[in-house]
């Protein structure tokens, strides 16, 4: 994979189901310890809502160690399971969604409230505003000054960016 797709900004999101208010908040992040400080600000914007179901991707889309979710007191497998598979699906990466909900005192059942999660999430994707993520890797190599135009010529070749070098008893 060399590209994908990721929020270019944070941005929310309202649903009305049953009575049941949803507010889908949606940001980028780049680690779990990102997604942790997301999480905790939607939190405390929305402090008396029932509850704060979450579910993020950490990084590139395809890598499953990056992801994560909370049902927050939903009944178990009922709200972030559903939002994850919604995420997993969309493609996007470096993504994190916080579905708040204020209980409408309509009980939804467990198949509604899967349907409601993934609904808030789905809505809330057709509008983001994304923008590209190149993958990158850093590397280190050395090399003797003797190969450095033909590297030169070959990393301008390759589009490959050279972010530092230096110039010691080899090139790094």
């Amino acid at each position: 994979m060399d590209s994908y797709l990721a929020p270019s900004c944070k941005q929310s999101f309202e649903l009305d189901i049953k009575k049941s208010r949803f507010i889908t908040s949606v940001g980028r992040i780049n680690s779990r310890a990102e997604g942790k400080q997301f999480i905790q600000l939607v939190k405390t914007v929305h402090p008396s809502a029932s509850h704060h179901c979450w579910a993020y991707i950490a990084g590139s889309p395809n890598d499953a160690h990056q992801y994560d979710q909370s049902d927050d007191g939903e009944p178990k497998g009922t709200a972030g399971k559903p939002m994850l598979n919604v995420l997993t699906h969309s493609g996007l990466g470096n993504i994190i969604t916080v579905v708040t909900r204020y209980f409408g005192g309509i009980k939804l059942g467990t198949g509604g409230l899967a349907r409601a999660y993934s609904q808030s999430i789905s809505e809330a994707l057709k509008q983001i505003l994304t923008t590209q993520q190149h993958v990158t890797s850093t590397l280190l190599i050395q090399f003797p000054y003797t190969f450095q135009g033909k590297l030169d010529h070959y990393f301008a070749q390759q589009s490959i960016f050279i972010a530092k070098q230096l110039f010691e008893s080899n090139i790094s």
